[in-house]
């Protein structure tokens, strides 16, 4: 059995500026794993897998100069946005070849820093606390 808790949160200044932080690191590495899809689509090439995007994606990422910041926040949310590329690819699949039920699904799209819609999911070992 599995249990899933939803809470509603009331942050202070610093807890902001985390989720804020953690929200964007998120983004950022959910929109890189969709470009990586799609290069490897346009040059024809088989899809990464999920191991190559997390080791090119998040780990080495986080030793470059432009994503050190990367770093700042928990692994564990950089690993479930892959996840969640992952999943948004797959349910397309499954909705082109009619295996998914319900209405057809489009190609993931990339998340933007403007949407107010905001998500990012933490495992029990996130480093987070509530």
């Amino acid at each position: 059995m599995q249990l899933r808790y939803a809470f509603r949160l009331d942050p202070t200044p610093g807890q902001r500026s985390a989720l804020a932080r953690a929200f964007g690191c998120a983004r950022v590495v959910y929109n890189d794993a969709i470009a990586a899809r799609e290069r490897a689509r346009a040059a024809g090439e088989a899809f990464p897998t999920a191991a190559v995007l997390s080791r090119t994606l998040v780990t080495e990422a986080k030793r470059t100069r432009e994503r050190h910041w990367l770093g700042e926040v928990s692994a564990v949310v950089l690993q479930q946005s892959l996840r969640d590329a992952e999943s948004a690819y797959r349910h397309f699949f499954a909705s082109l070849k009619g295996a998914r039920k319900g209405a057809r699904v489009g190609a993931p799209r990339f998340k933007s820093r403007k949407d107010e819609r905001q998500a990012v999911r933490f495992t029990a070992n996130a480093r987070w606390k509530i």
